[in-house]
């Protein structure tokens, strides 16, 4: 038998050969057992926030329904009820702390066994949620059945309790996985607790601080050294002596500040000496323990240690919003599909059916600031105006629109009651019937009616005097004008309904200095390389309405030229300023755009 090894060896090194301290290490599983997990969770306070800070933070802000105004109202209470919000909150930590749980659904029938028909359950059908861990609900035999709709999923649950045993169908009950396994075979479909891999980092984090706290008590230590100490302990009187010389002399130095010995300039008496521990570097050797704990558990040491961001490579912001993306993430690929059980239940049961319409979005985790959202409101009163100056929107759909805006937004507390109780003022119709077919048309002509129509969306750099100026002095013999700068967001040749599309919530976006920025060619045109997430979520956003896209992927930039820039592009130093960005402008598309380009 040939044994093939793929590493690296050097027989004069040592390199992978037997001198190699790391020819022999290898990785063994010590599998964390429910009572030590427990014991982690409610003796160790970093054990139990890696636990439950990522289920509190994915259900902290929850979700928005869009339905009808009725219809909302039906599945809010419907939520609040059965405390759904709690419950899945609740059914995270479970599994992330013992690597499975589960929502069992009751919806009072006869015989559990049974498979739950989604089709078939009625308005008030979903009656109570119970939340069980894994070793709180018996998992059968996995479902290995390729064609079966539970493959993966047990093929039965068993809950056994000192007076029945209850067996439930899958269909019955929404799984929480904690860290997925490799395979599931031999594991009843459950995964991991989180804390098995995290295990040693949690450890040699806290071990660290005990350690450090530990050597505290021992930051001063006076050493006095006696001549004939130990003849003189090996008596009781002699013993006795030295006590209370010292008890006298810890009595002196407690009230003076000093310790007095003897001592003469003939003959050596007791030497005192004091010994201090140097902590200087100890809260930095606990800091990396941290970090290496918060970054093995996916969550910003702001986040867990509650505290600020220090020093001069501060990055709290960026790694809060990364965080919140990672969240985000999580919510749309792991917590909405474990949920999509529950969702069809839950809206059939609070609507009596289950119309095409209603769906949810996962509300945003980053809050704005009361700045920011004044800024907000601001811009979208100015836009509103415009388009009720220009008469491009009837008033009565402008005055709905902005309705549901200020609603959404909570800017005026109370403002849906007295919208409520607000009177509708009926259109005079011989004297605006004109008017609004006017608005009408005008609509049309800036929306194709609301039918799908190709779209360009883009965004106008408002500092692109100062980009031009960088340009220039980086050997751009010509440029694109500074009003022509943009970012594209969609240019879709696939029609898109503009309406459902919608509108961003930031009228102005701003790129802060530095960051990554790159210089490249795309065929003729000379672009700078910028980041964005905001800008890839809305191109996202459109691409999810319906938009299309003539390339592999999105990556926001700036076109500065076509055929002006230096022959070496790559010693051009990329704009490394502040980035402003005006807002979203919504265009028809102009397939012959390139002839309009002008430089100077």
């Amino acid at each position: 038998m040939v044994l093939w090894l793929d590493r690296l060896q050097n027989l004069i090194t040592g390199l992978g050969s037997s001198k190699d301290k790391n020819t022999d290490t290898n990785f063994v599983l010590h599998h964390q057992s429910q009572v030590q997990l427990e014991a982690a969770y409610r003796s160790d306070w970093l054990a139990r926030k890696v636990v439950d800070i990522v289920p509190f933070d994915m259900t902290r802000e929850w979700r928005t329904w869009r339905a009808d105004e009725d219809q909302i109202q039906a599945l809010e209470a419907l939520e609040k009820q059965l405390g759904i919000r709690q419950k899945v909150a609740r059914a995270l930590c479970l599994s992330r702390l013992y690597g499975g749980a589960v929502l069992v659904l009751g919806d009072g029938a006869n015989d559990p066994r049974q498979e739950l028909r989604v089709d078939g359950v009625k308005k008030g059908g979903l009656r109570y949620l119970h939340v069980l861990s894994r070793h709180e609900i018996a998992a059968n035999d996995v479902d290995r059945d390729p064609v079966s709709p539970y493959f993966g999923e047990p093929k039965s649950y068993q809950i056994n309790s000192a007076s029945q045993s209850v067996e439930l169908h899958p269909s019955r009950v929404v799984r929480f996985i904690g860290s997925p396994l490799p395979s599931m075979v031999g594991y009843e479909g459950w995964g991991d607790s989180i804390l098995q891999a995290l295990y040693d980092a949690i450890i040699q984090a806290s071990s660290a601080q005990q350690h450090v706290s530990g050597l505290i008590p021992e930051a001063k230590t006076d050493i006095i050294s006696m001549p004939g100490l130990s003849e003189a302990l090996s008596t009781q009187a002699g013993t006795a002596s030295v006590t209370n010389r010292f008890q006298y002399a810890a009595m002196a130095k407690g009230m003076f500040g000093m310790l007095l010995i003897e001592g003469d300039g003939q003959k050596q008496g007791e030497v005192w000496q004091q010994k201090q521990l140097n902590f200087g570097a100890f809260p930095d050797l606990m800091r990396i323990f941290l970090q290496v704990a918060a970054g093995a558990a996916d969550i910003p040491v702001t986040r867990l240690l509650g505290q600020s961001p220090a020093g001069m490579s501060a990055t709290g912001e960026s790694d809060m919003r990364n965080y919140h993306d990672h969240l985000r993430a999580r919510q749309v690929n792991e917590l909405g599909p474990a949920l999509a059980r529950l969702d069809e239940v839950l809206i059939r049961s609070a609507l009596g059916s289950r119309p095409e319409g209603v769906w949810y979005d996962w509300a945003p985790l980053w809050q704005m600031s009361d700045k920011e959202k004044a800024e907000i409101a601001k811009s979208t009163a100015e836009t509103a105006a415009i388009y009720a100056r220009e008469a491009l929107i009837p008033a009565e759909v402008l005055a709905e629109g902005v309705k549901g805006r200020l609603i959404d937004d909570g800017t005026f507390p109370g403002i849906e009651a007295a919208y409520d109780g607000q009177t509708t003022v009926e259109l005079d119709e011989e004297d605006d019937e004109e008017e609004l077919t006017g608005n009408v048309e005008r609509l049309r002509v800036a929306a194709n009616d609301a039918e799908p129509a190709p779209l360009y969306v883009h965004r106008k750099v408002k500092n692109g005097a100062a980009i031009i100026a960088w340009a220039k002095g980086q050997g751009f013999t010509s440029t694109l004008n500074a009003d022509d700068l943009h970012v594209t967001i969609a240019f879709s040749r696939a029609p898109v309904d503009w309406m459902k599309v919608g509108e961003s919530w930031e009228s102005e976006l701003k790129i802060a200095a530095g960051g990554p920025r790159v210089m490249e060619q795309f065929g003729e045109a000379s672009v700078l390389l910028i980041p964005g997430r905001s800008l890839k979520w809305r191109h996202e956003e459109i691409r999810e309405a319906g938009a299309s896209w003539d390339h592999p992927e999105y990556q926001p930039h700036i076109t500065i030229s076509y055929g002006g820039a230096p022959a070496d592009l790559s010693k051009v130093k990329p704009y490394q300023g502040e980035i402003v960005l005006g807002p979203e402008i919504f265009e028809p598309l102009d397939e012959d755009w390139k002839a309009k380009v002008a430089e100077g």
